[in-house]
């Protein structure tokens, strides 16, 4: 059976698409095979994994307003297992024209539901809380929320959690999250202290995982791959092999 998780958060900063592609490799690396999905207009995911969008780049938008097989639009990228369903211009009309179809909400649960030759399939939102995400989330067996342990991140969540019920409610009763902090640095004392927050806060909702600032991550999406093809004996790849472990746990329970 083919898991779902989503990547979202609606702010920015928080190693959103570095999750999405950090994780993915590491899945990769375990064995799975798996689709990433580029929801987000600004292409970062699609960049970071060196595909380029051309004029002829077709993505989720195209598949839906132009009726077409997920075939139709994948990327090869060069890590084997790992393809790409990428991000163009074009996906930055949906929140327009998608509204106005009928169904909207279960469009990408759909085309996904079609394609069965994958173990993962990772889904990178864009920075906002709109059409795109909902289809995301509606599709989604997990959300992961990467959060950093800053005071505007956390404020941030509230908005999240309103969405998850909006989606519980309308489409995806099943759907479960689980937070991620990123970006922590262990010597910040309010690191520290919103990190502890947040696991008395979320009971159950906050990933074992911790993502620790790490250079090498940049770095890996400047090369076009994921941290573990990239810097194999950093701490961020152990950290992003923990996640996957993680999170394979979890989609076993």
């Amino acid at each position: 059976m083919t898991s779902v998780i989503a990547i979202a958060n609606e702010k920015g900063g928080v190693a959103k698409t570095t999750t999405a592609l950090s994780m993915g490799g590491a899945l990769v690396a375990l064995g799975y095979r798996v689709l990433m999905v580029d929801l987000d207009p600004q292409a970062n995911l699609s960049l970071a994994l060196g595909c380029e969008t051309q004029p002829t780049t077709k993505s989720f938008i195209n598949l839906v307003m132009e009726n077409l097989a997920l075939d139709n639009a994948l990327m090869k990228t060069e890590i084997e297992g790992l393809e790409l369903l990428p991000a163009n211009k074009e996906i930055g009309f949906a929140e327009r024209v998608l509204p106005s179809r009928q169904d909207y909400r279960n469009l990408l649960r759909n085309i996904i539901n079609a394609e069965i030759s994958y173990d993962f399939v990772v889904i990178d939102c864009p920075p906002f809380l709109g059409t795109l995400t909902t289809n995301a989330l509606t599709a989604a067996n997990l959300l992961i929320i990467p959060t950093q342990a800053e005071f505007f991140s956390v404020y941030a969540l509230r908005n999240m959690m309103s969405l998850i019920r909006d989606v519980r409610k309308k489409g995806n009763s099943t759907l479960r999250y689980r937070l991620l902090i990123t970006l922590f640095d262990k010597r910040n004392k309010i690191h520290r202290t919103l990190c502890a927050h947040l696991r008395q806060t979320f009971v159950g909702g906050v990933l074992d995982s911790i993502i620790e600032v790490d250079t090498k991550l940049r770095e890996s999406v400047i090369a076009g791959v994921p941290i573990n093809f990239h810097a194999e004996k950093s701490r961020a790849v152990m950290q992003y092999a923990f996640l996957a472990q993680e999170i394979i746990q979890y989609v076993k329970e």
